[in-house]
């Protein structure tokens, strides 16, 4: 007989209350139209080293960097993606202050139950761990709340500095991506990093005690 899944089972219920996440040193909630200035000051500020590793934004559609009618579409439309639970998206805060982003995106159910793990941050924090707490948190939260079953990080190789994030964390490379993704106007190679929940709970204890506390 044909095998069927409960797929109320598969697909936790989903709440449109925004989650907080916290780290040692770090807080992450969803961005919401007040912190327009300040996200926006720190995409200006880290313009030219955030624009070498993210797809290019299409000039015909206004800029959530100056606009804040845009900025608040933006929340807004990351807003009705957690609800339906197809992406969480999070503002990375050092104090009170925007620091970058950790976002979980394509969230795919039924048979798969996996995400993918984005992440910058501002170049005045970088390479203090900051980033490694937030991914350590989100990835926390997608397989303890979220009942994800894998998680994957998808870097360009010559971004040593996003690879050395993995690299502390001991995320298993799974090896190239040719012409994965459009990175700034041309289709880029990634190495494709993963996590599944068996190895979350092999290792929850240590990144758990090391990166929040």
């Amino acid at each position: 007989r044909k095998r069927t899944f409960d797929m109320t089972l598969r697909h936790p219920s989903r709440s449109s209350a925004p989650a907080r996440l916290d780290g040692r040193r770090i807080t992450m909630r969803p961005l919401a139209a007040g912190d327009f200035r300040a996200w926006s000051e720190v995409r200006a500020h880290n313009e030219e080293w955030l624009t070498t590793w993210e797809p290019r934004r299409n000039p015909s559609l206004p800029d959530p960097t100056v606009e804040r009618s845009a900025f608040s579409a933006r929340c807004a439309q990351r807003d009705r993606d957690r609800t339906v639970g197809i992406a969480y998206q999070f503002g990375l805060f050092i104090g009170d202050q925007v620091a970058g982003e950790v976002n979980l995106n394509n969230v795919i159910r039924g048979a798969m139950q996996s995400g993918t793990i984005g992440y910058w941050i501002d170049q005045r924090h970088a390479g203090h761990g900051y980033v490694a707490e937030g991914v350590v948190a989100l990835i926390r939260y997608a397989f303890e709340t979220l009942g994800l079953h894998r998680v994957e990080i998808c870097i360009v190789p010559r971004n040593t500095k996003s690879r050395r994030v993995m690299e502390k964390l001991a995320i298993r490379d799974e090896g190239i991506a040719q012409r994965y993704l459009e990175i700034n106007g041309k289709w880029e190679d990634h190495i494709r990093y993963g996590m599944t929940a068996e190895e979350w709970h092999a290792l929850d204890g240590e990144l758990i005690n090391t990166w929040l506390g």
